[in-house]
């Protein structure tokens, strides 16, 4: 790698996957060309946004002496502080600044991750564009009149489209192994990718977990000193959120692209592959597989309370953000990002094929064995919160919703 390049990697050794180097335009990226068109600068993610907004004077990122612009970044990105998760592997470009003393921290919302590195150079993100998915970019530390955030697109994606780590789409993940008394890997040992079907006792190598969390775990109970950070916590229902949210996120890419390079061929194994991804975005969603928890689980920070609080409800007051923390994450296991813009902006035959396929699950029509850990109140649950919640649903929906549920 060139000596100038900024990486930043929080994989290997237990981080979520980002890459963030200087911006370059030349050089092969996979899905550069059509119908991706990857390089595009017609983007609409977060970040993107946001420097749009700094552009016409809207806004103005405030500088804080050992911080950076990291506060007045997660604040103008609507991030809470209270997602820190600390990662002490040394696998960033950063490495020498990087140890158990002094992990890095990430932050994250439902479509932004923000990772910082004590006394580094830069602030790294991946934001998720509706269309394209996961965009890298980063933000020098360094006060500056002007800050800005420049996209990072060639050395990061050489590292982040992976068919078993990112679902073979620009994406992120979340990544677990055995680390020695440095923070470095042990020698032999396996690494592990995780999402919410994961065994726990295979997830958080490399990570602080902080709060309480009764089933045994690879991370460490707690950091030593959280005075170079925003809060001292790294909570064990953020790190559970984190897990399942990174995958999902590349099954929605993934699925968006299968669907584009359909359309785009019209080939009929294009049309298989297409929906052979939205069958697994589909399971995904429902947390089918996913691993059991042994609760209760408790963070301690205020995160869960802070996730919950941001609905949407139906007439009930339940949402599909609100936890059980007791055998599984979720009260209503349907995952919250059916309501991001992401998940919307799937193209419409591959859309079309999973409001199928979740209606045919959650009617009860399809009593497949993947979908077994879901009771039929679980599914009753999910299809009249959706319906009450998630505009633009077919007719048939609200139709079998109102139908009495079978004795």
């Amino acid at each position: 790698m060139n000596t100038r390049t900024i990486f930043f990697t929080l994989t290997v050794a237990g981080g979520l996957a980002l890459a963030a180097p200087v911006v370059k335009q030349q050089g092969y990226i996979p899905f550069g060309d059509a119908p991706i068109n990857y390089r595009s600068q017609d983007l609409h993610d977060p970040v993107a946004n946001l420097q749009k907004r700094l552009d016409r004077g809207e806004v103005k990122l405030k500088y804080e002496a050992g911080q950076s612009y990291l506060r007045s970044v997660l604040e103008l990105l609507k991030i809470p502080v209270n997602s820190q998760a600390l990662v002490y592997s040394k696998t960033s470009f950063q490495y020498p600044k990087i140890s158990p003393d002094k992990p890095r921290a990430l932050y994250f919302n439902d479509d932004v991750y923000v990772g910082r590195v004590h006394d580094g150079m830069a602030l790294e993100f991946v934001s998720f564009d509706p269309t394209q998915g996961a965009i890298f970019y980063i933000l020098d530390e360094h006060k500056a009149d002007k800050p800005r955030f420049e996209r990072a697109n060639l050395d990061c994606i050489q590292c982040h489209v992976s068919n078993v780590q990112t679902k073979g789409v620009p994406g992120v993940m979340v990544r677990s192994l055995s680390t020695g008394p440095a923070g470095t890997q042990v020698g032999g040992t396996p690494a592990y990718v995780s999402g919410h079907e994961s065994p726990l006792a295979q997830r958080w190598g490399g990570w602080y977990v902080t709060g309480d969390i009764p089933q045994t775990h690879m991370g460490k109970a707690s950091p030593p000193d959280t005075s170079f950070y925003l809060t001292g916590t790294s909570d064990v229902v953020a790190h559970l959120v984190l897990d399942h949210q990174t995958q999902m996120h590349n099954l929605i890419t993934q699925t968006n692209y299968q669907a584009r390079l359909a359309l785009y061929s019209g080939a009929p194994a294009a049309t298989q592959q297409m929906e052979r991804s939205a069958e697994q975005l589909v399971r995904y969603l429902l947390f089918a597989k996913e691993a059991k928890l042994e609760g209760p689980v408790e963070g301690g920070s205020g995160y869960a309370e802070e996730f919950a609080a941001k609905g949407p409800r139906d007439p009930r007051r339940r949402s599909l953000r609100d936890f059980d923390l007791r055998t599984r994450i979720f009260r209503y296991p349907c995952s919250y990002l059916i309501y991001s813009e992401a998940f919307d902006a799937i193209p419409g035959p591959a859309k079309e094929f999973i409001l199928r396929r979740l209606l045919e699950v959650l009617s009860g029509r399809d009593q497949s064995p993947e979908f077994a850990a879901l009771s039929a109140e679980d599914r009753r649950a999910i299809l009249e919160i959706l319906v009450a919640t998630k505009p633009g649903l077919p007719a048939e929906w609200r139709q079998t919703a109102s139908l009495k549920p079978q004795p």
